[in-house]
Protein backbone atom coordinates (compact mmCIF):
# COMPACT_ATOMS: atom_id res chain seq x y z
CA UNK A 1 0.00 0.00 0.00
CA UNK A 2 1.45 3.51 -0.61
CA UNK A 3 1.74 6.35 1.60
CA UNK A 4 1.43 9.93 -0.57
CA UNK A 5 0.41 11.56 2.21
CA UNK A 6 2.30 13.70 4.58
CA UNK A 7 2.28 13.21 8.32
CA UNK A 8 2.24 16.66 9.39
CA UNK A 9 -0.61 17.39 6.68
CA UNK A 10 -3.85 19.27 8.67
CA UNK A 11 -6.10 16.60 7.65
CA UNK A 12 -3.46 13.14 7.52
CA UNK A 13 -5.66 11.38 9.48
CA UNK A 14 -8.70 12.09 7.08
CA UNK A 15 -6.89 11.27 3.76
CA UNK A 16 -4.86 8.21 5.54
CA UNK A 17 -8.16 6.77 5.71
CA UNK A 18 -9.40 7.73 2.24
CA UNK A 19 -6.40 6.42 0.31
CA UNK A 20 -6.48 2.90 2.24
CA UNK A 21 -10.31 2.95 1.04
CA UNK A 22 -9.46 3.21 -2.52
CA UNK A 23 -6.52 1.04 -2.09
CA UNK A 24 -9.21 -1.85 -0.60
CA UNK A 25 -11.62 -1.04 -3.94
CA UNK A 26 -8.40 -2.04 -6.00
CA UNK A 27 -8.12 -4.66 -4.47
CA UNK A 28 -11.25 -6.26 -4.65
CA UNK A 29 -12.93 -6.02 -1.41
CA UNK A 30 -14.61 -2.70 -1.54
CA UNK A 31 -17.74 -2.15 -3.80
CA UNK A 32 -17.68 1.34 -5.80
CA UNK A 33 -20.82 1.91 -3.79
CA UNK A 34 -18.67 1.45 -0.48
CA UNK A 35 -16.42 4.36 -1.94
CA UNK A 36 -19.63 6.89 -2.24
CA UNK A 37 -20.76 5.78 1.38
CA UNK A 38 -17.81 6.50 2.69
CA UNK A 39 -17.58 9.80 0.84
CA UNK A 40 -21.14 10.33 2.88
CA UNK A 41 -19.73 9.56 6.09
CA UNK A 42 -16.44 11.93 5.77
CA UNK A 43 -18.85 14.74 5.05
CA UNK A 44 -20.81 14.22 8.68
CA UNK A 45 -16.87 13.53 10.30
CA UNK A 46 -16.44 16.91 9.15
CA UNK A 47 -19.70 17.87 11.43
CA UNK A 48 -18.78 16.23 14.66
CA UNK A 49 -15.08 18.05 14.50
CA UNK A 50 -13.34 14.81 13.33
CA UNK A 51 -13.14 13.44 16.94
CA UNK A 52 -14.60 11.11 19.35
CA UNK A 53 -17.42 13.22 21.06
CA UNK A 54 -18.77 12.93 24.44
CA UNK A 55 -22.00 11.50 23.01
CA UNK A 56 -19.78 9.02 21.17
CA UNK A 57 -17.95 7.63 24.18
CA UNK A 58 -21.12 7.24 26.00
CA UNK A 59 -22.28 4.92 23.49
CA UNK A 60 -18.75 3.09 23.22
CA UNK A 61 -19.11 2.47 26.98
CA UNK A 62 -22.95 1.05 26.23
CA UNK A 63 -21.85 -1.10 23.08
CA UNK A 64 -18.96 -2.71 25.27
CA UNK A 65 -21.33 -3.73 28.22
CA UNK A 66 -23.52 -5.14 25.69
CA UNK A 67 -21.10 -6.87 24.16
CA UNK A 68 -19.35 -8.37 27.03
CA UNK A 69 -22.71 -9.30 28.60
CA UNK A 70 -24.31 -10.74 25.26
CA UNK A 71 -24.36 -14.86 25.34
CA UNK A 72 -23.63 -14.89 21.15
CA UNK A 73 -22.36 -11.46 20.14
CA UNK A 74 -21.19 -11.27 16.56
CA UNK A 75 -19.58 -8.76 14.56
CA UNK A 76 -20.96 -8.29 10.86
CA UNK A 77 -18.10 -7.48 8.40
CA UNK A 78 -18.80 -5.62 5.09
CA UNK A 79 -15.53 -4.72 2.38
CA UNK A 80 -15.40 -0.96 4.15
CA UNK A 81 -14.68 -2.66 7.28
CA UNK A 82 -11.95 -5.08 5.98
CA UNK A 83 -10.19 -2.65 4.26
CA UNK A 84 -10.13 -0.37 6.92
CA UNK A 85 -9.91 -2.10 9.98
CA UNK A 86 -9.42 -5.14 9.93
CA UNK A 87 -6.58 -6.00 12.79
CA UNK A 88 -8.79 -3.33 15.00
CA UNK A 89 -12.35 -5.74 14.51
CA UNK A 90 -9.92 -9.12 15.29
CA UNK A 91 -8.71 -7.64 18.33
CA UNK A 92 -12.59 -6.65 19.27
CA UNK A 93 -13.61 -9.93 18.47
CA UNK A 94 -11.55 -11.68 20.87
CA UNK A 95 -11.76 -9.30 23.44
CA UNK A 96 -15.24 -9.32 23.50
CA UNK A 97 -15.65 -13.26 22.40
CA UNK A 98 -17.71 -12.42 19.42
CA UNK A 99 -18.24 -14.05 16.12
CA UNK A 100 -17.15 -12.19 13.06
CA UNK A 101 -19.69 -12.99 10.03
CA UNK A 102 -18.70 -11.71 6.54
CA UNK A 103 -22.38 -9.81 5.32
CA UNK A 104 -22.56 -8.30 2.19
CA UNK A 105 -25.41 -5.89 0.91
CA UNK A 106 -23.51 -6.13 -2.58
CA UNK A 107 -22.48 -9.18 -2.36
CA UNK A 108 -20.50 -11.56 -4.75
CA UNK A 109 -18.28 -14.89 -3.95
CA UNK A 110 -15.00 -13.23 -5.42
CA UNK A 111 -15.51 -10.55 -3.05
CA UNK A 112 -16.29 -12.19 -0.24
CA UNK A 113 -13.24 -14.62 -0.74
CA UNK A 114 -10.91 -11.82 -0.98
CA UNK A 115 -11.96 -10.63 2.26
CA UNK A 116 -12.45 -13.94 4.23
CA UNK A 117 -8.48 -13.46 2.74
CA UNK A 118 -7.70 -10.31 4.37
CA UNK A 119 -9.45 -11.52 7.75
CA UNK A 120 -6.88 -14.80 7.44
CA UNK A 121 -4.15 -12.56 7.21
CA UNK A 122 -4.51 -10.47 10.26
CA UNK A 123 -4.92 -13.13 12.40
CA UNK A 124 -8.30 -14.34 12.29
CA UNK A 125 -9.32 -18.22 12.63
CA UNK A 126 -12.97 -18.73 12.39
CA UNK A 127 -15.10 -16.81 10.17
CA UNK A 128 -18.62 -17.27 9.74
CA UNK A 129 -20.87 -16.22 6.27
CA UNK A 130 -18.71 -18.00 3.73
CA UNK A 131 -20.16 -21.60 3.89
CA UNK A 132 -23.21 -21.74 1.84
CA UNK A 133 -24.23 -25.10 3.17
CA UNK A 134 -24.74 -23.36 6.99
CA UNK A 135 -26.93 -20.25 5.47
CA UNK A 136 -30.05 -19.70 5.85
CA UNK A 137 -31.95 -16.41 6.14
CA UNK A 138 -33.89 -13.47 7.83
CA UNK A 139 -36.94 -12.44 7.21
CA UNK A 140 -37.97 -8.36 5.85
CA UNK A 141 -35.01 -7.96 3.57
CA UNK A 142 -34.75 -8.72 0.05
CA UNK A 143 -30.85 -7.73 -0.96
CA UNK A 144 -28.62 -10.26 -0.05
CA UNK A 145 -27.54 -9.33 3.42
CA UNK A 146 -30.98 -11.56 4.47
CA UNK A 147 -28.82 -14.41 4.12
CA UNK A 148 -26.56 -15.15 7.46
CA UNK A 149 -24.83 -18.03 9.03
CA UNK A 150 -27.14 -20.32 11.54
CA UNK A 151 -24.43 -19.94 13.65
CA UNK A 152 -23.86 -16.40 13.64
CA UNK A 153 -25.91 -13.60 13.12
CA UNK A 154 -28.94 -16.20 13.02
CA UNK A 155 -28.69 -17.16 16.65
CA UNK A 156 -27.03 -13.71 17.88
CA UNK A 157 -28.61 -11.61 20.58
CA UNK A 158 -26.68 -8.76 20.05
CA UNK A 159 -24.70 -7.58 16.77
CA UNK A 160 -22.14 -5.29 15.70
CA UNK A 161 -23.08 -3.93 12.70
CA UNK A 162 -20.08 -0.62 11.50
CA UNK A 163 -21.36 0.73 8.77
CA UNK A 164 -24.77 -0.69 8.31
CA UNK A 165 -28.00 0.10 5.98
CA UNK A 166 -31.50 0.80 7.84
CA UNK A 167 -33.57 -1.84 5.99
CA UNK A 168 -31.29 -4.61 7.75
CA UNK A 169 -31.14 -2.38 10.96
CA UNK A 170 -34.79 -2.87 11.11
CA UNK A 171 -35.20 -6.34 10.11
CA UNK A 172 -32.67 -7.37 12.57
CA UNK A 173 -34.52 -5.69 15.70
CA UNK A 174 -37.67 -7.62 14.50
CA UNK A 175 -35.76 -10.75 14.87
CA UNK A 176 -35.22 -9.82 18.35
CA UNK A 177 -31.88 -8.89 18.28
CA UNK A 178 -30.27 -5.87 19.86
CA UNK A 179 -28.44 -3.63 17.59
CA UNK A 180 -25.04 -1.85 17.74
CA UNK A 181 -24.01 0.22 15.21
CA UNK A 182 -21.28 3.17 13.55
CA UNK A 183 -22.96 5.81 12.00
CA UNK A 184 -21.93 8.98 11.78
CA UNK A 185 -25.38 10.55 11.02
CA UNK A 186 -26.85 10.62 14.02
CA UNK A 187 -30.09 11.34 12.06
CA UNK A 188 -29.95 8.22 9.50
CA UNK A 189 -32.73 5.26 9.84
CA UNK A 190 -30.15 3.13 11.36
CA UNK A 191 -29.03 5.55 13.63
CA UNK A 192 -32.50 6.22 14.69
CA UNK A 193 -33.59 2.71 14.69
CA UNK A 194 -30.39 1.20 16.44
CA UNK A 195 -30.18 0.23 19.83
CA UNK A 196 -26.72 1.91 20.53
CA UNK A 197 -25.74 4.39 17.83
CA UNK A 198 -22.00 4.86 17.88
CA UNK A 199 -21.68 8.97 15.74
CA UNK A 200 -17.74 7.99 15.52
CA UNK A 201 -15.81 7.50 12.67
CA UNK A 202 -15.48 3.88 13.01
CA UNK A 203 -11.30 3.63 12.38
CA UNK A 204 -11.09 6.12 15.18
CA UNK A 205 -14.14 4.49 17.32
CA UNK A 206 -13.39 0.45 16.80
CA UNK A 207 -9.90 1.43 18.87
CA UNK A 208 -12.04 3.18 21.88
CA UNK A 209 -14.30 0.23 21.78
CA UNK A 210 -11.96 -2.28 22.20
CA UNK A 211 -10.52 -0.66 25.32
CA UNK A 212 -13.89 -0.13 26.70
CA UNK A 213 -14.27 -3.51 26.31
CA UNK A 214 -11.18 -4.55 28.29
CA UNK A 215 -12.23 -2.14 31.31
CA UNK A 216 -15.83 -3.67 31.14
CA UNK A 217 -14.21 -7.12 31.13
CA UNK A 218 -12.14 -5.78 34.40
CA UNK A 219 -14.97 -4.21 36.48
CA UNK A 220 -17.65 -6.72 35.95
CA UNK A 221 -20.07 -4.61 35.44
CA UNK A 222 -23.89 -5.79 35.81
CA UNK A 223 -25.68 -2.92 34.37
CA UNK A 224 -25.26 0.08 31.95
CA UNK A 225 -28.58 2.25 31.57
CA UNK A 226 -28.61 4.07 28.09
CA UNK A 227 -31.13 5.99 25.93
CA UNK A 228 -30.06 5.79 22.45
CA UNK A 229 -32.44 9.05 21.38
CA UNK A 230 -31.56 11.01 24.44
CA UNK A 231 -27.53 10.38 23.82
CA UNK A 232 -28.37 10.90 19.96
CA UNK A 233 -30.29 14.47 20.98
CA UNK A 234 -26.70 14.88 22.69
CA UNK A 235 -24.82 13.86 19.30
CA UNK A 236 -26.99 16.47 17.23
CA UNK A 237 -26.16 19.54 19.88
CA UNK A 238 -22.64 18.86 19.81
CA UNK A 239 -22.41 18.90 15.79
CA UNK A 240 -24.86 22.29 16.52
CA UNK A 241 -22.23 23.69 19.16
CA UNK A 242 -19.12 22.94 16.93
CA UNK A 243 -20.59 24.50 13.83
CA UNK A 244 -21.29 27.72 16.15
CA UNK A 245 -17.62 27.84 17.00
CA UNK A 246 -17.02 27.69 13.64
CA UNK A 247 -18.98 29.94 12.51
CA UNK A 248 -17.14 32.73 15.10
CA UNK A 249 -13.66 31.69 14.44
CA UNK A 250 -14.77 32.22 10.78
Amino acid sequence: MTNLIPKNHPRAHSLYVRERLVNAFDDGLVAKEGLMAHGRGEAFDYLIGEKTSKSAKNAIKAAAFALVSAKHPVISVNGNIAGLCPREIIELSKVANAKIEINLFYANEKRKQTILKVLHKNGAKEILGVDKKNSTRISGLDSARRIVDRDGIYIADVVLVPLEDGDRTIALKKAGKKVITFDLNPLSRTAQTADITIVDNVVRGIRELIDACEKTQKKKLRNMPFDNKKNLAKSISEIRNYLTRRARIA
